[in-house]
């Protein structure tokens, strides 16, 4: 009986969706299957919701409601909570499924860092955007700013039947202008607010705010101002009524903009934090795809000041990285526009990315910085931004800035081997590395690089050779761990046209030199002494494969045809062994050599009919080989007469090879074309690509192929052209001073009158004999790719003061008598220097 009774007062439900079948109480209704959690009336579960909130609703007391939107406006009050919204946007950060729309914003932003399925997008959340009739977005904008009333419900227009337009109208309390918002569901075209406030008018404002001491003016308008990206350009574009949609004119008032950062910077805290609070707003708007006034905005806030201090690096990153995230084509615009900044502007922004790359990296408080792990995406995004000016800068000619002032010094402290490894296996290391952007390394940095490389492939070849004597049962010497080269001083360069034909095999091998018949040991001494008498004997203009120009104080490869192109190899080599073994050689190429050294930077794969060494020229390179030829060049240029009739030329050029003329044409039947004013230009580069590139292709690539055969790194990708050649020839600042700082003494100290005479004879030197002097002392006159600084230089004393100084080049070391005063001790000096040549027996 109590079974039926149940039975009675439940009854069975079945789940559409796995079939099992529950009891539900009479007056209960179930709602979720507990076996697959489907709901098992989708209908009915929703009114059920809606009734349980109705009836929490009506249970809650006014005061309650009240209460609870007061919570809701006091929760985005302050700049703290917001900044704190904005370190909770980090790759821990727990968020709900996004609809269609999130998740089409969020897959076209771009994760710099790591790969999208390791690192969770932590995008800024997107701006609503409201449905026109047309079926387009149009961005909806908040007209009003934080600190401006909102007009009174009679102040609203009312809509008119077939009214398309939507107006919306305030009060500005700064100036009596009207601001006004049109977008129209035909066209999209945004209407933007009036404003003509200019420089003086805000630097008045500024005045009278401060003998007032109410600055809401002032407020109102920064405010205002940075709300939204329709503001920055309705203040900043120069007519708003244009598009500027070129690369050449962005339309800002870069003077304005200036003026602004500049009173910002003054005016008290709280308007600066109003300023703060407004980009963040305008960042949190940000949408997809991008206008060109969106550029505009992005180019105005990169310049604020505000971001040099590390307080507000959490705004800072969320910019740099929409910028970032913006497509090729934004960022060609952004390149073009960013030419037309002011040098100290650009070096400003430039010194901002480079500061918080190395607070990112090496904070002095890291309490004050979100934890690295919520920001991977901080240093790519602003390395790239500072990539977008490094190609500005590239674009201009002369460069805005030296590209010296790309690097930063603090990535000398990394892992750089870590960060080489990165970038040469991105299937096994995926990830952001400074060599994907080497313009960020500096010299020292990408000199490491190149010299820890060599180092290891120096090891390997070791270890191979090892090896390979084991493998034959031969006894192991140290002579095999090196590349041991034996020549004659009476046929220096054939011996060593012969050594190192003899042993392709060892060149990447540490460099040992012997001088036969002579028992000196190589202590560095030895190979400083072959790579100085070779190079003398081989750029002399007696030997005719290079010419050399007073003007240009440059050598250049002869185009006089050879037999054999054996010995510019040879030279390739050299320079390849210099670097390779961290020689500075007194080499004087210009710098277009280097150019086509890095044409391409790594030699065509088993393709040895590749073309190498090929290059675009110009005037300008032609100028650094030729300044003559290339004067006449241009003055045919920018004849005003009739080129044809008065210069009678032709596509043609004349060479002079061992005292015979000799004509080329320049193109197919050059010499029936004559030259006009129209194919000047022609003329001209054909007459600078023949002379740079074309006459001497098969010297440069026998003297290209040298080169990289020791040299054959991808380390050299990195490079610059002008690298190359500090890498080659030294760094060309000459700074007593900074070798003085590195001295150390043997019998003498430097408060001793004789050390204090030298200095004092040393600094007033001229330039010519200073070089000579670090001849004479080291070997070399050329000075370590890191400045003087990195010298090691010794003084050491001896007895005679009727003795002339003496050096011991291995070691970099002066012998110095103690003259009695300065006047001898300059004599003897520079009567050394002059009358040294080569090396003594070490």
């Amino acid at each position: 009986m109590a079974a039926t009774d149940c039975m009675e007062s439940s009854n069975l439900i079945t789940c559409p969706t796995c079939d099992h079948s529950m009891s539900q109480n009479r007056g209960n209704k179930r709602i979720i299957c507990p076996k697959c959690g489907n709901f098992y009336d989708r209908d009915s579960a929703v009114d059920e919701l809606r009734q349980i909130r109705r009836v929490n609703r009506e249970k809650q007391s006014p005061n309650e409601i009240k209460d609870r939107d007061e919570d809701k406006d006091k929760s985005g009050g302050t700049l703290s909570s917001i900044a704190n919204f904005f370190q909770n946007l980090g790759p821990n950060r727990k968020t709900k499924p996004a609809g269609p729309q999130s998740r089409s914003n969020s897959q076209a932003s771009s994760n710099l860092s790591e790969p999208s399925t390791k690192t969770p997008n932590t995008e800024l959340p997107p701006i609503n955007h409201s449905q026109t009739p047309s079926g387009k977005r149009t961005p909806s904008y908040n007209v009003n700013g934080p600190h401006s009333p909102r007009p009174a419900e009679k102040d609203k227009p009312t809509a008119t039947k077939g009214d398309n337009t939507r107006v919306n109208t305030w009060a500005q309390q700064a100036d009596s202008s009207i601001s006004q918002i049109t977008a129209s569901a035909n066209n999209n075209k945004l209407v933007y607010p009036v404003r003509t406030k200019t420089a003086e008018q805000l630097k008045e404002d500024v005045l009278l705010a401060k003998e007032s001491k109410n600055w809401k003016v002032v407020q109102d308008f920064y405010a205002t101002t940075f709300e939204s990206f329709l503001e920055i350009n309705a203040i900043f574009k120069r007519d708003p009524c244009k598009e500027y949609k070129t690369v050449e004119e962005p339309g800002l008032k870069f003077e304005l903009v200036h003026m602004v950062y500049e009173i910002l910077l003054k005016l008290p805290q709280e308007i600066q934090k109003v300023v703060l609070k407004s980009v963040i707003n305008s960042l949190l708007k940000d949408k997809r795809p991008h206008t060109k006034d969106d550029l505009r905005a992005y180019l105005v806030l990169l310049q604020n000041p505000q971001f040099e201090n590390f307080t507000t690096y959490v705004i800072f990153a969320h910019l740099l990285r929409q910028i970032a995230a913006l497509t090729d084509q934004d960022h060609h615009f952004l390149v073009h526009w960013m030419k037309g900044l002011k040098k100290q502007v650009f070096q400003r922004i430039i010194k901002r990315l480079h500061n918080f790359i190395s607070v990112r990296l090496f904070p002095p408080k890291p309490q004050d910085l979100p934890p690295m792990a919520k920001c991977t995406w901080w240093i790519p995004s602003a390395t790239k931004v500072l990539a977008l000016l490094n190609a500005a800068n590239n674009l201009t000619s002369p460069t805005i800035v030296q590209y010296s002032e790309f690097y930063n010094p603090t990535l000398d402290h990394l892992d750089l081997m870590a960060e080489y490894y990165t970038w040469q296996n991105p299937s096994s290391c995926a990830g952001f590395s400074f060599c994907q952007y080497p313009f960020i390394l500096s010299i020292n940095a990408k000199r490491n690089i190149l010299q820890r490389d060599s180092e290891q492939q120096m090891i390997i070849m070791a270890r191979r050779s090892l090896v390979a004597k084991v493998q034959r049962r031969q006894m192991p010497d140290v002579g095999m761990l090196f590349l041991n080269l034996t020549v004659r001083r009476s046929h220096l360069v054939s011996d060593s046209l012969n050594e190192i034909a003899r042993k392709q095999h060892d060149l990447k091998k540490k460099l040992k030199v012997t001088f036969a018949g002579e028992p000196g040991l190589d202590m560095g001494g030895l190979t400083k002494e072959w790579f100085l008498l070779l190079i003398r004997q081989i750029f002399h203009s007696d030997y005719g494969m290079f010419t050399y120009d007073k003007r240009a104080g440059v050598h250049w490869f002869s185009s006089a045809h050879c037999e054999s192109y054996q010995e510019f190899n040879l030279v390739g080599v050299l320079m390849g062994l210099a670097v390779y073994n961290s020689i500075i050689l007194d080499i004087h190429f210009p710098a277009c050599c280097f150019k086509k050294l890095l044409s391409p930077a790594v030699v065509p794969y088993n393709n040895p009919q590749a073309m190498v060494g090929m290059t675009t020229m110009n005037i300008n390179d032609l100028k650094t080989v030729q300044p003559d030829v290339a004067n006449g060049l241009q003055n045919l240029l920018d004849y005003d007469g009739d080129v044809e009739d008065d210069f009678g030329l032709s596509f043609q050029v004349s060479v002079t090879e061992f005292g015979v003329m000799k004509t080329v044409d320049l193109k197919p039947n050059g010499s029936n074309i004559p030259v006009t004013n129209e194919n000047r230009k022609e003329y001209m580069q054909l007459y600078v690509d023949w002379i740079l590139n074309k006459s001497i292709y098969h010297q440069f690539q026998a003297f290209y192929h040298g080169f990289h055969s020791v040299c054959a790194s991808n380390a050299l990708i990195m490079l610059r052209p002008q690298e190359v050649e500090m890498l080659v020839c030294g760094n060309p600042i000459l700074d007593m001073n900074e070798l003085r700082k590195v001295t150390t003494y043997d019998g003498y100290s430097p408060q001793d009158q004789v050390i204090k005479n030298f200095w004092d004879v040393v600094l007033s030197l001229p330039n010519e004999l200073q070089k000579r002097l670090l001849l004479f002392t080291t070997g070399s006159d050329r000075i370590p790719v890191g400045g003087m600084s990195e010298m090691t230089f010794k003084i050491s004393r001896v007895g005679g003061t009727d003795l002339l100084p003496m050096s011991h080049t291995c070691f970099n070391m002066l012998v110095l008598p103690a003259y009695k005063n300065k006047k001898t001790m300059r004599v003897k000096l520079i009567h050394a220097v002059q009358n040294a040549e080569g090396f003594g027996l070490e």
